[in-house]
């Protein structure tokens, strides 16, 4: 199941970091590396900081965009050690392992890592279907970002051995957990709707979509049940369309 799992990191601003999380990473027997906008990469001190990881830095995927980095995954956690103002479901490093290797059945998941002085945005935030938390020292819990790699790569690799191995069971694509690019297209026909039908205001947002984003996360729909919340969607236009049209 480890080789299922992208680590996704954000923005990384040191290369030393990245170097460092490609070493944690194949400690522990994960090799996806998947870089979003990093500064400053490729990077000597990237692999001098890797340290017999050379491999991993060489096979990393270096990505414009978050969009390319989820592409295909179905399942997406998000490391963060802030509080929010709106609350967003948060596992410790065992629940994480636990819902990740398990994810990892039916297809790829990403554990996100963000930018060394802010972390992850909002919009990021948004993408994910949970938050994980590594408990640390309330009065000081900033963590290095590739000790919080190194950390959380550790936990996947301990509860590897309890985990159902892929393919027990085959499903069709369908039944599959819709991946990342087909919930993000869901999000953006509902609040398309939404405004259509008159129900919001998109210069007055306040938290519907983000509430909402977090339920349909939350219910980790299936290929199948997003194609037909998209074609109740799909009717509701249609329907507002000819309403308008008669008035």
């Amino acid at each position: 199941m480890l080789e299922r799992i992208r680590i996704v990191m954000i923005g990384t601003s040191h290369p030393g970091n990245i170097g460092a999380a490609a070493r944690a990473m194949k400690t522990m027997g994960l090799s996806q590396l998947w870089l979003v906008d990093p500064v400053h990469f490729p990077h000597p001190e990237a692999e001098a900081r890797a340290s017999g990881a050379a491999d991993i830095l060489s096979a990393a995927r270096i990505c414009n965009d978050l969009d390319e980095a989820l592409r295909g995954c179905v399942l997406v956690l998000g490391a963060s050690a802030r509080l929010r103002s709106l609350d967003w479901p948060v596992l410790d490093p065992g629940g994480m392992a636990t819902e990740m290797l398990t994810a990892a059945v039916d297809g790829e998941v990403a554990l996100l890592f963000g930018r060394e002085d802010s972390g992850l945005s909002n919009d990021e935030l948004s993408r994910c279907h949970y938050l994980v938390n590594i408990p640390a020292n309330p009065d000081y819990s900033s963590l290095n970002i590739a000790a919080a790699v190194q950390v959380l790569c550790w936990e996947l690799r301990r509860a590897t051995g309890a985990q159902p191995q892929a393919g027990q069971g085959a499903r069709h694509a369908l039944d599959l957990p819709a991946p990342a690019e087909e919930m993000q297209g869901l999000f953006e026909h509902l609040e398309q709707t939404l405004i259509d039908i008159g129900f919001h205001d998109p210069q007055r947002p306040g938290q519907m979509m983000t509430r909402l984003r977090r339920l349909l996360l939350r219910c980790r729909p299936e290929r199948r049940e997003v194609n037909i919340l998209r074609g109740i969607l799909g009717a509701a236009q249609k329907a507002a369309g000819r309403e308008s049209g008669n008035m």
